[in-house]
């Protein structure tokens, strides 16, 4: 009997190891953080102890990109592994297509149900899968994370949220906190450690199989909500510095308390961990620093576009070392379904690429040469290590970011021909995208147009294409 349980033992064991031969995925989310705000990033302000610890752990980043400047498309195009514009999501609210009304987070600004999101593609693997805090990519029902491929969700579906509990439902139904679906109950506490808490319950859950957690904390976002014990730890700063340096040492307590869990449940090990942003922050509103970067959240300068980025897989990469090729969020969805067993030859229409071959230098060559950005009539083309903008009042502008990465000096008039070759490639990917939306009253072309011309007629010369001045939808 003793020799039959023993047997029994052992296939439930090996069961168990094979189970657990696909790595478990964290992705801890932050939101409108500051490109310089973390001490793996350079600040000397910011106390981030346990996310500088993680990144001595993990491959940095040095060019990540998110795929828009702001919180809702940027999410939409992680979550779906390309373009977001490819299916029309370009803004917060895309009135008329996302939306019937005009109004900014409306219910009906969502991923179209016919997507599949990175939720769907790890529970196809099998994997256990969670959301926790900000979702902002569908308020209505039929956008539901538990609708989406989450297994279970915590969180809100809105955009912004207090992080101490509503004593009443909020205005804005969507930032209610809600269990599961429709069960609707505020939190007790802080929300940064509260989503640290239930994505802890998750893990200790499922420590037994493969799991996905999305931790999508809506720190550093506004409303300026800090705990009076961690503004304490600042007293030389003042106003949204003060609060957002305690709001970020919160998220960076709440970041820990889920590493330190994964160690103690001997997960480490076999644990995929991501931290990353969402867009570049929004300087005037939280007091986030950019710096050395140019721009903030909803521009195309890489202030707005260039976020933090940090990957821990210890069976995987090199620990506290760093990858200079440009990447994009879009990468996370096949890198993590590639990890978790996926056949990426069956994966079609995604514009992301498993990170993993190009971190290890089995692949050589960049992983992107060309990544794109559309918003209304502006624009974004980098090639290369060059980098084109396009402003929807001024001409558009060439900038060489090795030796200019704060983009100050515009080099389109010494490099005409690789501006327009630019231009042109910019152009012709926003024709291939579902919805353009770019022929404004004021068209950013105009300036563009009439800027070339002058051109060519000092050169004496003809460009070897027209722009086009007139697209319909």
């Amino acid at each position: 009997m003793k020799y039959i349980l023993f047997i029994l033992f052992t296939i439930s064991l090996s069961f168990s190891i094979k189970a657990q031969k696909k790595p478990n995925i964290v992705l801890l989310f932050a939101d409108d953080a500051g490109y310089t705000d973390f001490g793996f990033q350079g600040s000397k302000e910011m106390i981030t102890p346990h996310l500088d610890k993680l990144a001595k752990e993990s491959v940095r980043f040095k060019q990540a990109y998110v795929t828009d400047p702001t919180c809702g498309p940027s999410r939409a195009g992680l979550m779906t592994g390309k373009y977001q514009q490819r299916f029309g999501f370009e803004e917060n609210n895309v009135p008329g297509f996302m939306s019937s009304v005009s109004a900014q987070d409306n219910a009906e600004m969502g991923i179209p149900i016919k997507e599949k999101t990175i939720g769907n593609y790890m529970k196809e693997l099998n994997y256990a899968t969670a959301f926790f805090g900000k979702w902002h990519v569908g308020g209505a029902d039929r956008f539901h994370p538990t609708k989406r491929g989450f297994d279970e969700f915590y969180g809100f579906r809105g955009g912004a949220r207090n992080y101490f509990a509503y004593k009443k439902p909020p205005k804005d139904k969507l930032n209610w906190l809600e269990q599961g679906f429709g069960n609707y109950q505020e939190h007790k506490g802080y929300l940064t450690d509260v989503l640290a808490d239930e994505t802890i319950h998750f893990i200790e859950k499922n420590k037994s199989k493969p799991f996905f957690a999305f931790v999508s904390f809506n720190a550093v976002h506004t409303p300026m909500d800090a705990k009076q014990e961690d503004l304490d730890k600042f007293p030389n700063l003042t106003g949204k510095r003060k609060e957002v340096a305690a709001m970020t040492l919160a998220l960076d307590r709440a970041c820990g308390k889920i590493l330190n869990k994964l160690k103690e449940l001997g997960l480490e090990e076999n644990t995929i961990i991501v931290f990353t942003n969402d867009n570049g922050g929004p300087t005037d509103k939280n007091g986030s620093i950019n710096e050395p970067l140019s721009g903030t959240k909803s521009n195309h300068l890489e202030g707005g576009i260039r976020v933090p980025f940090i990957m821990k897989w210890p069976k995987k990469l090199k620990s506290n070392s760093t990858y200079k090729y440009p990447i994009s969020t879009f990468d996370l969805l096949p890198t993590f379904y590639r990890a978790g067993g996926g056949d990426l030859t069956k994966v079609k229409g995604i514009d992301g690429v498993n990170l993993v071959p190009y971190v290890n230098g089995e692949e050589k060559n960049r992983p992107h040469n060309v990544l794109f950005w559309r918003k209304d009539g502006r624009g974004a083309i980098r090639k290369g290590d060059w980098k084109l903008i396009r402003f929807p009042d001024r001409p558009a502008q060439l900038f060489y970011l090795p030796n200019d990465e704060k983009e100050l000096s515009d080099l389109s008039t010494q490099k005409p021909k690789l501006f327009r070759e630019m231009y042109k490639e910019l152009f012709n990917w926003e024709l291939t995208l579902e919805r353009p939306r770019w022929m404004l009253k004021k068209s950013y072309e105009k300036y563009d147009i009439d800027r070339m011309d002058k051109y060519w007629k000092k050169k004496k010369e003809k460009p070897d294409f027209k722009f086009k001045k007139n697209i319909k939808n």
